[in-house]
């Protein structure tokens, strides 16, 4: 079993619960750690063998952009677009940041972490 992670994916997105995160939006961080059997890559030398992580990023910002009232929904759709699509990987982990949430008071970000497993 082998880990890829794609980490600090940086993305303007406009999910939330008030009518002003739809209109002016935040800022995000993203970050995914997935869980594979890498072998037959390691000695392939084959991305088809492997999670193309390239892939992983795309599908996090297809599913950024499509918007959420809350953080929960979003990391779920990309754990689910995972497993869906990407038949290799085992378990996945995906993390996302709101950035200076406007939650009153100097909060640096909040972080809605989910795990899926095969």
């Amino acid at each position: 079993m082998g880990i890829i992670k794609v980490n600090n994916i940086k993305l303007y997105a406009f999910h939330g619960c008030l009518e002003e995160e739809a209109k002016i939006g935040s800022e995000y961080r993203i970050d995914v750690e997935v869980k594979a059997d890498l072998k037959k890559s390691a000695k392939t030398d084959n991305l088809a063998d492997t999670v193309d992580y390239v892939h992983l990023n795309h599908i996090v910002k297809e599913e950024m952009a499509i918007r959420s009232e809350l953080l929960e929904q979003v990391a779920q759709r990309i754990l689910d677009r995972f497993f869906k699509e990407i038949k290799l990987i085992k378990k996945a982990t995906v993390s996302v940041s709101k950035i200076n949430p406007p939650i009153g008071g100097n909060v640096e970000e909040v972080i809605i972490i989910l795990t899926k497993k095969r």
